[in-house]
Parts: C-alpha cells; structure tokens; sequence
C-alpha cells in the first residue's frame, strides 16, 4: 500500500521537473534574455540538443509510463549539460566567435577573472554555469526518481503483490497482472489490471 502511494507521489514529482527542464532549455537560447543570439546561430552547441526540452522534458512525461526510457534520457541530459558546462559558452572574444573556454578542461568555472574574455553575449558565461548546472541537478533528480519508480514495480511483482493468471479459450491465450485489492470488508478481491 505504500509504494503505491509513493509511486503516485513520484510520478508527481517528474511532471515539475520535467517542465522546469523544458523552460530551463529554452531559456539557454536566449543569453541574457535577447533573441538576437539565438536568430543568428551565436549560441553554445550544446544548446541545440533540446537535451531540456525533449530528452528531460517531454520524454521524461512519458517516462511515468515508461521509467527505464526515462533513466536513459534524463542520462542523456545530465551528460549533455556536464559537457556544455565544461566546453563553455560560445561567445565573441577579441578573435572573433569560439569558444573561449574549450581547452581548458572546465578550469575556467572557477576563475571568474578569465570570464571577460567573451565581449558578447554580456554575462553568457554566468548565463550557461546557471543554467546548465540547474538542468543537471533536474535530470539527476529525474534519474533518481524513475529508479525508485523501477525499484517499486519490481518490488510489486517480485515480493507478490501481483498474481498472474493465465486464461485458454478457444484458439488463444490471455495473460493478466492482477494486483490484490484490500475491501471494505477486509477480504482480498482480484481487479482486473491490464
């Protein structure tokens, strides 16, 4: 009875999660909040992953249903977002638009003093640490979640709470995962859960 309580509470959970990763995406196409970066193709490769919107978003919707699917693609997101994190922003420096921080192995996340060295976007190296580092604490509580969810229904299955019948009419077979329901009354019934 309490992992099922706890299984619904968690599917909850994801649906916040899942929209904050998806409204955390795309606000990395807009640096700073100006549409001009996005428009001219000036944004951090890794942005265009969607590893926010589709991957952590709309696909760990579904994943209530389907919570391995939501495992791997919550994976992808956090590994996107820790190798965004480290390359860098892509901004314009004195030598043009690169990315400035790519051969420093992530170095430059704790030096502030080397930040200036993208002119443009203003403050775009502050604008990807935030939110890259936020959809990587997203996707790893989404990870998290969707094992327990696996840990609970496997629980159910393995320790007994479901029973399985096997029906033969005519020319076929029906299988059926049925899960004992308490009463009103106190008995034990079967429904019928397919």
């Amino acid at each position: 009875m309490g992992s099922r309580k706890c299984g619904g509470c968690l599917s909850g959970l994801l649906i916040p999660l899942a929209l904050w990763s998806i409204t955390v995406n795309i606000l990395l196409y807009f640096p700073n909040g100006q549409t001009s970066y996005a428009s001219s193709n000036k944004l951090t490769n890794f942005v265009w992953y969607f590893e926010g919107i589709c991957f952590s978003g709309i696909m760990t919707l579904l994943s209530i249903i389907f919570s391995a699917l939501g495992i791997a693609f919550s994976g992808y997101c956090l590994v996107i977002s820790a190798l965004g994190l480290v390359q860098g922003p892509y901004c314009r420096t004195l030598d043009g638009w690169e990315y400035a921080f790519e051969g420093t192995a992530g170095r430059f996340l704790t030096d502030s003093s080397v930040w200036i060295q993208c002119l443009e976007p203003a403050h775009v190296v502050e604008w990807n640490i935030i939110l890259f580092s936020i959809l990587i604490v997203l996707s790893g509580l989404q990870v998290i979640v969707c094992l327990i969810k696996i840990i609970i229904q496997l629980s159910k299955i393995l320790c007994g709470t479901y029973s399985v019948i096997i029906q033969v009419t005519d020319s076929h077979w029906q299988l059926y995962l049925l899960p004992f329901i308490p009463t009103a009354q106190g008995s034990m019934s079967l429904i019928k859960w397919l």
